[in-house]
């Protein structure tokens, strides 16, 4: 007799060994139908599965959320196949599921193009018509390595070359198609409806420059059309909302060949990112930081202290001066710890908060760099709080409760907490990484918070909090952290003398709210489209004047507005008002304000939005006023 427990806590009776498919069935028709693979025990295993000891178990429907990794999985499997079909001859190497979708990476006789997208497509639908079976199988090594030399696929077979000679591989078939996969997968091509092939590029084979070019086929997978759509109008709604094209656009900033990560702010982009920076200066002065400015280079003997050099130094720029090396700081934390340590500090003193808008740098490969988002050379809004362990709860609310403001001022409501725990390769013993990552949790538990915890991705010297952002359009954006380091103040000599005259080593809490400046303002383009609010935007109002006639007038608004503080221009060309108006709108300045003869004699403005809004005529103090209710975040 074999018991199966289902998620509700019942348990049903079984005489034999069991499918997850017959469970599904002897629970109902309509379950077994829609059952795509189940969870037992905790582990993902196929509609095919065999139970045959006593287990829980999970039927894996749409409804599931193992389901899309499934169906994705499978989806991959779907395009192998129909590119065989098509291109007699092409081999398949690997075919990973990736955010959003899959991927399949080809050897062919010519590299593919998004030319062949649309008839590889139309045969992948034409296999799911065909509803093939999906069944696994089990080889030895050898006897999968024989398989797929046998079948011309060269790559495959090196590919289980490489794994030990003891493990046996499953293989999944469908129909005339054959690969090698740990699966899971759907039981037929039928439950395969909601996908869409994306693009092509090349990748080598392996990840190295040395081996052959692959054709590289990415695809997208969903439950349904209705969730394929909605991804297809997010994505469409990014490309319009590229930073990158935007920056262009509005004149914000520029890459080039010659500064690969680096980036070139114009005058308006500087403006922008003068905007983020000081009022997050005023958050620092507000919750107690001191400012302080490190250098941007160190010796590498700091770095080997700190655990740099054994933990991330292929992520780091070094240099050398008179035989001496030196590293492009990638983080500000050992700078931190060196103006710490100048003095001694009392128990009484704690917590000391620095804070630094620091430049770092990090090689970055060269194939991850996009636009802002991703860069080699970036500026952290980054502070550090050196407390004791009874502190650390205190601290870690105080700045969760300071970054959730932060983030509803620059228009973030939909915020998800994560913590990331800790990496396999790390610093310290289990103890005191247990002893952080409870930290962490305690001080969000008294926050009152729900958050997911994610294995292993913590930093090398200790846990972090993840603050991860939802844009206008769906998108999320993982911004601040906040970290617990009970390693490095040790490593680097950081003490206090406690309440018995005892030296110890202080906790160190690395903390960013906006994280990399670049980042956070390449986030803030796109979550705005490039239509800053009045307080963030780069221009605040322009000045037009009809004819010459109103110049005098339009100069001297311009100059009352920009005395009270405001970011104002003029523009005083001889053009039509139109063009103007038209000109700015398109520049996403919000306020734009017209003076002509009437104006001029009143001493008034005449006051329309960029989106067309007319606010008639206003004096230059009820403008003035306006824009102060609007600053509220900077005031």
């Amino acid at each position: 007799m074999i018991n199966i427990t289902l998620p509700d806590g019942s348990r049903r009776p079984f005489e034999h060994p069991v499918t997850v498919a017959e469970v599904a069935a002897s629970i109902g028709a309509g379950l077994a139908k829609a059952a795509l693979g189940g969870k037992v025990d905790g582990k993902l295993v196929d509609a095919s599965f065999r139970i045959e000891n006593d287990a829980s178990l999970e039927i894996v429907t749409d409804k599931h959320p193992d389901a899309l990794d499934v169906l994705r999985h499978s989806t991959a499997h779907l395009l192998a196949q129909a590119v065989q079909r098509l291109f007699p001859g092409a081999q398949v190497t690997i075919g990973p599921v990736i955010d959003n979708g899959f991927y399949y990476d080809f050897a062919y006789e010519r590299p593919f193009t998004p030319e062949d997208l649309p008839a590889i497509e139309a045969e992948m639908q034409k296999i799911v018509k065909e509803a093939l079976p999906v069944t696994r199988s089990v080889k030895s090594r050898d006897e999968a390595v024989a398989f797929f030399k046998g079948l011309g696929e060269h790559y495959k077979a090196e590919i289980i070359e490489s794994i030990p000679a003891n493990e046996d591989l499953s293989l999944y078939t469908q129909g005339e198609f054959t690969d090698l996969c740990r699966g899971p997968h759907v039981p037929g091509t039928d439950k395969l409806r909601a996908f869409k092939l994306m693009k092509v590029a090349g990748a080598y084979w392996r990840g190295d420059s040395n081996n052959q070019m692959l054709s590289r086929i990415y695809g997208t997978a969903w439950l349904n059309d209705k969730d394929l759509k909605a991804y297809l109008t997010q994505l469409e709604e990014a490309e319009k909302r590229d930073h990158r094209k935007i920056a262009r656009q509005l004149d914000l900033f520029h890459i080039q060949e010659e500064a690969p990560g680096l980036v070139f702010w114009h005058p308006k982009g500087w403006q922008l990112w003068q905007v983020v920076e000081q009022y997050m200066r005023r958050v620092y002065r507000a919750s107690g930081y001191q400012e302080v400015r490190c250098p941007q280079i160190l010796d590498v003997s700091l770095w080997k202290k700190s655990g740099h050099w054994d933990n991330y130094k292929e992520n780091m720029f070094f240099t050398e001066s008179e035989k001496r090396t030196y590293a492009l700081k990638p983080m500000n934390c050992p700078g931190h710890v060196q103006v710490f340590n100048q003095g001694l500090h009392s128990y009484r003193d704690l917590p000391i908060r620095y804070g630094e808008f620091g430049a770092c740098h990090r090689n970055e490969p060269s194939g991850a760099l996009h636009g802002i988002l991703r860069v080699r050379g970036f500026t952290q809004d980054d502070g550090h709080v050196f407390c004791t362990e009874d502190q650390i709860e205190s601290e870690v609310t105080a700045f969760h409760r300071q970054a959730l403001r932060v983030y509803a001022d620059f228009g973030f409501s939909d915020v998800q907490i994560k913590i990331a725990l800790r990496p396999d390769n790390r610093l310290g013993d289990d103890a005191t990484w247990d002893k952080a990552e409870n930290a962490l949790r305690a001080a969000l538990s008294a926050c009152g918070v729900a958050w997911e915890e994610l294995p292993g991705e913590g930093a090398f010297y200790g846990p972090k909090i993840e603050y991860h952002l939802k844009d206008a359009i769906g998108r999320t954006w993982q911004l601040g952290t906040m970290q617990v380091d009970f390693m490095m103040p040790g490593r680097l000599g950081a003490e206090y003398v406690d309440e018995s005259s005892t030296k110890r080593h202080p906790v160190m809490l690395h903390r960013a709210i906006v994280g990399s400046m670049e980042r956070f303002i390449g986030i803030l383009v796109e979550n705005h489209a490039g239509a800053f609010p009045a307080w963030l935007a780069p221009v605040q109002a322009v000045v037009m004047n009809i004819t010459d006639a109103q110049a005098d007038w339009a100069e001297t608004v311009r100059k009352t507005l920009v005395n009270q503080g405001f970011r104002v221009q003029s523009d005083l060309r001889n053009e039509k008002i139109g063009y103007k108006i038209r000109e700015h709108t398109l520049q996403k300045v919000p306020y734009l304000l017209v003076v002509g003869d009437r104006e001029k004699e009143n001493g008034m403005i005449a006051v329309r939005t960029r989106s067309g809004e007319d606010l008639g005529t206003l004096s230059v103090e009820d403008f003035l006023a306006k824009l102060r209710e609007e600053n509220g975040p900077v005031a």
